[in-house]
């Protein structure tokens, strides 16, 4: 007769074991269970309905920017979609192609679909008014007869955010920052690495959409208050914020509340960023 594990464990382990299975609080019991991909929750079906005409032959980008692109580009990020409630996985996701929706949109007025159904239709900036060179950064040299003009979904722009993001991801973003607008997973993994990266005095993106953005007594001041508009600040502040009624930032929003209508989710507060004053 073989004995049971129980009649063998010493009844204070037992007891132990248990209250760590029944009582852990919430937070505890959390970590136990495996994330949620973010593919099951942006499938391809939904990410197609998100960008209708990404692939027309009237877009630059057509058939750059795919659904497994973004899910393998994704992987690199573990946290990005998996953090937090449901409702708050699913925001991220929205603000995240939303963000990158306006910063390659192809879309206009009275485009087919609407102006909201032409994301990711570029994939690097055209007739760009400069190579993006700052040559005053000597952290991130720029490398001769280099540009560093707007690639990939997120645009990613200047010598001193190819390097870094190069230096994360793997590649020369210095001395080869082509291959944002060449390879589709590079590309998709730029935008994710802006996303998810702090640079003060900016918080990350990331941590504005899950709750995490503690703000300082400057971002009081400027009134940046967390919500889908601080994101916008973040990425183009200097440009589009504390200006009511800006355009731009109207596109952006407009990219929000349609992703999120598909999402079947809210939107948050703090949509714009009229009345915060930029980092």
């Amino acid at each position: 007769m073989t004995s049971s594990l129980f009649s063998i464990l010493p009844s204070t382990v037992l007891f132990f074991s248990f209250a760590i299975i029944f009582s852990a609080p919430y937070g505890a019991e959390a970590w136990l269970k495996p994330k949620i991909p973010i593919s099951s929750l942006i499938t391809k079906t939904l990410f197609d309905s998100f960008f209708l005409h990404k692939d027309d032959t009237a877009c630059p980008a057509k058939d750059f920017y795919s659904y497994d692109s973004f899910i393998l580009a994704s992987k690199s990020f573990p946290a990005f979609g998996t953090t937090g409630c449901l409702a708050t996985r699913k925001r991220e996701i929205a603000a995240f192609l939303a963000q990158i929706s306006h910063e390659t949109t192809g879309g206009w007025a009275t485009a087919p679909d609407g102006p909201f159904a032409w994301g990711l239709c570029f994939k690097e900036e055209i007739s760009p008014q400069s190579n993006y060179c700052d040559s005053t950064n000597s952290q991130w040299p720029c490398f001769p007869a280099k540009s560093y003009k707007g690639r990939g979904p997120i645009q990613l722009s200047w010598n001193y955010n190819y390097g870094p993001a190069g230096k994360a991801l793997g590649f020369d973003g210095l001395k080869n920052p082509e291959i944002v607008a060449n390879n589709s997973v590079i590309a998709f993994k730029t935008g994710l690495w802006f996303w998810m990266t702090e640079q003060k005095p900016k918080p990350s993106c990331h941590d504005v959409m899950v709750g995490k953005y503690v703000p300082t007594e400057a971002d009081i001041a400027a009134n940046r208050t967390a919500g889908y508009g601080l994101l916008t600040n973040i990425i183009n502040g200097k440009l589009e914020c504390g200006i009511p009624g800006d355009a731009r930032v109207n596109d952006r929003i407009g990219f929000f509340q349609r992703y999120t209508k598909l999402f079947n989710v809210d939107t948050g507060p703090n949509l714009d960023c009229a009345y915060q004053q930029p980092f």
